[in-house]
Formats: C-alpha cells, structure tokens, sequence
C-alpha cells in the first residue's frame, strides 16, 4: 500500500524525473523501512515514553487542509537515543495515515519558546538525512516560532546539510493575530495568497495564539490517536484490496473509498481535538 502512484511521483520528481534514479531511491528506502523498524521494532509501545509530556503531538490542520503536526523543544523528558528519532518518523507515519484526498504534506509547528533546548548536531542531521531522503515532498512547510538568537547559529551550522526544496519551505517566527497565523506582517498587509498559514480554531492557543484551547494531556490523547490511526489504517487496507492490492494503486483512490464508506477519520482529528 505504500508503494502507490503519488508515491512513485513524489520520487520521480525529487529525482527531477531521473527514472534510473527514481527506482533506485525507491528500493533504498524500501529497505531503510524494514531496517529501521517501521513495521516491527517502532511500535506505539516502543516510543510511548517520548510521548508522555507532549513534546510532538498532532492537532489541526493549515488553510490547505495539510495535518499540523508541533514539536515542542522544551518538553524533552529523554536522553538523547534512536528512540527519539524513531518517535519523530512514527508520528509522521500517523499524519499521513490522517491526510484527507489529495493530501500529502505535512506542516511542522516547531515552537523554541520556554528555554528549549535543540537536538545534538548529528540528531539533526540524521533526522534531515531521513526526511530528504526517504519522506521527498511530504514536508509541506515547517514553521518556526520563538527562535532565539543563540539558536539561530544552530540552524545555521545545518543549514549546508538542507537542500534547497526544503530551506524555502521554512518560515521563521511567524505573525499570530486575531484572524489566524501569518507568514509575515509584510504578506499579511500585502494580502500575498499564501499568507495566512492556519484559521484561529485550527490553531493551538498555548504559545502560537491560536483559538483552540488545546493542552496536551497524554492518557486521553494518546489512546484516542491510537484508535483513530488504526480505524484509518484498517479502513485503508480495506478498500486497497478492494481495488486489487496492488502496486500503484492512487492515494486518491483509497482515500475518497474511506471518505465515501464511513465518515472521514481526518477530518475528527480537528473535531476531537487531536
């Protein structure tokens, strides 16, 4: 089910449609997930213990209806270990499982107020290597709030280590007012299309102003996103074998099957306040 025609597409383009290039990046990652334990070892047992304060959490979604998912610095409760980069990709994992029809990308909330603390140098490089090489075109922004000015050498000192696709999908301490959250005061005034990132009620109040009054309280979030993500899952698997559970299947596809036989998980993932 993973290998499906946008996901052979996605790997065509970040190839710059190199098909020689493409197949082999895609057989790479095959065997990165069996390697690094997506279907085995990375369990929601497995990386509870990164969730429990709440340091990357799903909650909403942006004006282009692409999953929210924040990463809160400051609530690290674990040393440093593969767990912690295992927690980053399994939660990914469940936002795309949450994605609506024609939905791919993600958008990451990463928030440094409160005296966070930034990954090690080589944590972060893993975490980007990961991301550029195996999830190409699932970052749809990354959006990054509160950076101070020591932290603003950290990014620098990565910032060989971004391709460029990714570096213009940044946006630094954006501006939250009564209306929503903007790219900048500057697009803001200008009235520039992309400039209003999230509605109030999509965004969370603590810290990014939003209108939703979410704390993340980990007993209730927890088993709640874990049945949602399996319902979604099972309901998929479902209707790809309906279609004939075969390689290259559409997204699309599969997606508007669940949508049009129950009602959309996606969307109660804002409704519930995940």
């Amino acid at each position: 089910m993973w290998l499906s025609y946008e996901c052979i597409l996605r790997y065509i383009r970040a190839t710059k449609h190199d098909v020689s290039e493409s197949i082999k990046r895609l057989e790479d990652t095959l065997q990165w997930r069996r390697e690094f334990g997506l279907y085995t070892l990375v369990t929601a047992e497995h990386v509870e213990p990164e969730a429990v304060t709440g340091k990357e959490f799903l909650f909403g979604y942006d004006t282009r209806g692409r999953p929210a998912l924040y990463m809160w610095p400051s609530r690290q409760n674990t040393e440093e270990s593969p767990r912690q980069i295992h927690f980053v990709f399994w939660i990914m994992e469940r936002a795309i499982e949450l994605m609506g029809p024609g939905v791919e990308t993600i958008v990451l909330m990463i928030d440094y107020a409160d005296k966070a603390k930034h990954p090690s140098f080589s944590t972060a490089r893993q975490v980007l290597h990961i991301l550029q090489t195996h999830y190409p075109e699932r970052l749809g922004a990354a959006i990054i709030a509160h950076l101070p000015w020591l932290l603003s050498a950290f990014y620098k000192l990565i910032n060989p280590f971004i391709d460029p696709v990714t570096r213009a999908k940044m946006v630094f301490n954006p501006v939250p007012d009564d209306r929503g959250l903007w790219r900048s005061a500057e697009a803001r005034d200008q009235g520039q299309d992309d400039a209003k990132l999230f509605e109030p009620d999509q965004l969370v109040s603590e810290s990014w102003l939003g209108a939703a009054p979410f704390t993340y309280a980990h007993e209730p979030y927890w088993p709640a996103l874990l049945a949602m993500s399996e319902t979604r899952r099972k309901d998929m698997t479902r209707v790809w074998r309906e279609l004939g559970g075969v390689v290259g299947i559409k997204e699309w596809d599969v997606k508007v099957g669940v949508r049009d036989g129950l009602a959309d998980p996606a969307t109660d993932v804002a409704g519930q306040a995940l």
